[in-house]
């Protein structure tokens, strides 16, 4: 039988919740003080602890400590208020798995009830248990970021999400979303730093027709296409302060007020963010507000860098060969033991991303299915910072090798006087047309003949057929 303790003083509360409990199969123990938890909890084995925050003799975060300390395997969950948000968040550093607002609802509270049943269940799996789509890797610190995962999903709480560029915090959001109660619903993932900072406003809360010029229509925004899910607010640190005071009402009301529009809309949505910043210190900077770190920063989970877990690099570049070479439609790679050790020696300061890069380019540039080191071109990482940069942008890693510095060299004055980017123009784009112009004019000189023309540019016809699929040349 499944035990929970209910801790409240009010009559009308313990029954609703009693009540509940029962039509659960689950058999509740009441106590209206914090001292009567406490001695139940030494006499009895719990599986789930309700708690409110007003009690007689003294509070209910005191009780959520006491059993973080002495239960730590005991899921809590914190009765509170309507609108003290700041005591469940504190609740939940404190230990709690989640928390209820006052009036609690039914189904509500059936949920967070079944998903802290189901935490307890988890947390008996063994480290092989804990694998998780997505995140690949079996080392210690890949294991403990699979069992924050589990644990924080089956919560409703906003999760921050910090590591370094490329190590995968875009990755362990959606594992968040996928092994939570919203999985079913959408998870919208925003680039806080791509967006232009005038169009902020319409993008998040959306609009209404005729709201500015333009707006020949309505549209929704981002929390409105997340209703009832998830959404995930990436590099968050890179948000201007105005936007900053509108985002943290959203968070606080869940409500927000699209532009042009007189009333406001109800939204439910969990919010996970990342940034590679440390947070913290953008606010003692006063780049960010202290009141919404504390909002979006309930829960913390560090994502490791690549090289603080390089027992994993071999798993990690089997997955990735295998997903390049199966898009490409191309035999699986695989990389000689020189090429393995060269990458075992690499310190990776672009992370997963990098790796991916790396062997990206590796496959385009070997000749056969066998990756050398100097097809893995780790020492251009070095030469100079743009190279370095370069290496943590997926897009840039297909420029063409040494005959495209050769046709530079070549071009009209004209054209070497065109090296600078066009308004809106990003430089992933402007190589990659670089590239295809390059190889276009190759394969006019040559007829078409796609032998020819790879020669010609000195690179694999192997590498010339992934060239032309990336960059749609038929």
């Amino acid at each position: 039988m499944t035990h929970v303790l209910i801790v409240d003083d009010e009559p009308d509360i313990l029954e609703l919740l009693s009540m509940t409990l029962r039509r659960m199969k689950l058999n509740p123990v009441a106590a209206q003080t914090v001292s009567e938890a406490k001695q139940a909890l030494q006499t009895q084995t719990f599986d789930l602890c309700l708690t409110d925050m007003r009690l007689p003799d003294g509070s209910g975060l005191d009780l959520v400590k006491h059993i973080h300390e002495l239960f730590p395997s005991l899921p809590t969950v914190m009765i509170t208020a309507y609108g003290s948000m700041n005591i469940a968040i504190e609740a939940i550093k404190s230990g709690a798995f989640d928390f209820l607002a006052k009036p609690v609802e039914l189904e509500r509270l059936r949920s967070v009830i079944q998903n802290a049943l189901n935490l307890e269940q988890q947390q008996q799996q063994s480290d092989e248990e804990t694998a998780i789509p997505g995140i690949i890797g079996r080392s210690e610190p890949i294991l403990l970021l699979n069992r924050q995962i589990r644990k924080v999903a089956l919560s409703h709480a906003p999760v921050f999400i910090h590591g370094e560029s490329g190590s995968g915090k875009e990755r362990v959001a959606r594992a968040i979303h996928e092994l939570g109660p919203r999985s079913d619903a959408p998870f919208i993932a925003v680039n806080c730093g791509a967006i232009p900072s005038e169009l902020m406003e319409s993008e998040f809360f959306g609009h209404k027709r005729g709201a500015f010029t333009g707006a020949t229509n309505s549209k929704d925004g981002f929390f409105q296409a997340a209703h009832g899910g998830t959404l995930f607010l990436d590099e968050v640190a890179d948000l201007p302060l105005n936007m900053q005071v509108k985002l943290l009402r959203a968070i606080q009301e869940n409500r927000i007020r699209p532009v042009g529009s007189e009333t406001e809309t109800p939204v439910d949505v969990r919010i996970l963010s990342a940034s590679h910043k440390n947070l913290a210190q953008e606010v003692l900077e006063n780049n960010f507000r202290q009141d919404l770190f504390f909002r979006l920063d309930v829960i913390n989970i560090p994502v490791p860098p690549l090289h603080e877990r390089m027992d994993d690099l071999p798993l990690l570049i089997q997955h990735i060969l295998q997903r390049l070479c199966t898009s490409l439609e191309l035999p699986v790679s695989e990389l000689s033991q020189d090429a393995l050790d060269a990458l075992q020696k690499h310190r990776f300061p672009g992370n997963v991303r990098e790796l991916e890069n790396i062997l990206q380019r590796a496959i385009t540039l070997s000749d056969g299915h066998i990756i050398q080191p100097a097809d893995l071109q780790l020492k251009r990482l070095i030469l100079t910072p743009s190279d370095s940069t370069e290496e943590q942008t997926p897009a840039s890693t297909s420029q063409a090798p040494q005959s495209h510095t050769q046709d530079a060299a070549d071009a009209t004055p004209h054209e070497q006087a065109a090296h600078t980017l066009r308004e809106g123009e990003s430089l992933d784009q402007y190589l990659e047309e670089a590239e295809r112009q390059i190889i276009q004019r190759a394969l006019t000189e040559n007829r078409w003949n796609k032998t020819a023309a790879a020669e010609q540019l000195g690179i694999s016809f192997r590498s010339m057929r992934y060239r032309l699929k990336k960059l749609g040349i038929d």
